[in-house]
């Protein structure tokens, strides 16, 4: 692991060159979309949360794209959700409750989100006590310290302390790749997570400067593709902060099943985190069946 080492010029060239090389057009495109809106984590992290907001997105989760919609483009009576819903713990209870059993899991996010600075024993009661409320997933975020200072020691034993905690949820590691400065970090750090048992690894809480972008992707994704050419074992990925327009999660999409294969295109082993992004995929799914554009207020996200 320590040995790693990311070639930068060839990751940019190869982003880069990705919008150019892989595109989808009309029905083609459409089946994209609807593919990731079943691989949303439909995200509410505002200081001004309240229960009511979250039902309201739980709502918009067991019903994401309108039925009109839907029968148009011959999909009626098909059960399309998003993949989870994510909330602070305090609303874990509300949002499962909301839920009912629609079967959509809901993820919290914890261990002192966004900083993680909070002491070591309060992260793992706080993970403790969403998995007691409910929650499937845990969402945690590591000490950007460890990875900063190379201590990746410390950084495999609080990752392997969080996975015990969470027990049989789900733990997705979020690296907050932009605070980690450089993409070695970003591939070591997803490494020694992996090692640890995190089941996904996750680019950012949405809170940094800079959030997913597809160089810090392709960066995770290879490192994902050679922990499992190792080990056999698959771990999934999840984006977030930042993807809000539908055009771009195609490209997210596009990377995922070049650099992966096509198991990694199914809400299972691929998330993406966001809140304006199911909007704006409703606006092109509607485009696609009337052709003309409507308002993004007529398409709320909950």
């Amino acid at each position: 692991m320590l040995d790693t080492r990311v070639n930068l010029s060839a990751t940019e060239r190869r982003v880069a060159s990705l919008p150019g090389r892989r595109t989808v057009k009309k029905d083609a495109q459409a089946a994209w979309l609807l593919k990731a809106v079943t691989c949303i984590d439909l995200t509410t992290l505002n200081g001004d949360d309240t229960p009511e907001r979250v039902k309201r997105l739980c709502a918009k989760a067991m019903n994401p794209i309108r039925a009109d919609i839907l029968d148009s483009l011959g999909m009626s009576g098909r059960s399309i959700t998003t993949g989870a819903i994510c909330v602070y713990h305090r609303f874990v209870a509300t949002a499962v409750e909301a839920l009912g059993d629609s079967g959509i899991p809901v993820a919290a996010v914890s261990t002192g989100f966004p900083a993680g600075l909070s002491p070591h024993h309060l992260k793992v009661k706080e993970i403790e006590a969403s998995v007691a409320d409910g929650a499937k997933e845990i969402d945690i975020v590591i000490t950007r310290e460890h990875v900063l200072t190379g201590n990746w020691t410390a950084l495999y034993e609080e990752m392997k302390e969080y996975r015990a905690a969470c027990g049989d949820a789900h733990v997705k590691a979020i690296l907050a790749t932009g605070d980690l400065k450089t993409l070695r970090n970003v591939a070591k750090a997803s490494l020694v997570c992996m090692m640890a048992g995190a089941d996904f690894i996750k680019t950012s809480t949405g809170k940094e400067g800079v959030n997913a972008t597809l160089a810090v992707t392709l960066t995770m994704l290879r490192a994902i593709r050679s922990y499992q050419e190792r080990t056999g074992i698959k771990i999934g990925y999840k984006p977030a902060g930042g993807i809000s327009a539908a055009k771009d999660v195609l490209n997210y999409q596009f990377l995922m099943k070049d650099e992966l294969g096509r198991e990694w295109l199914e809400a299972d082993l691929f998330r993406i985190g966001a809140s304006s992004l199911l909007a704006d995929i409703e606006r092109q799914l509607e485009h696609h069946v009337t052709g003309a554009y409507s308002a993004l207020n007529r398409h709320p996200i909950g």
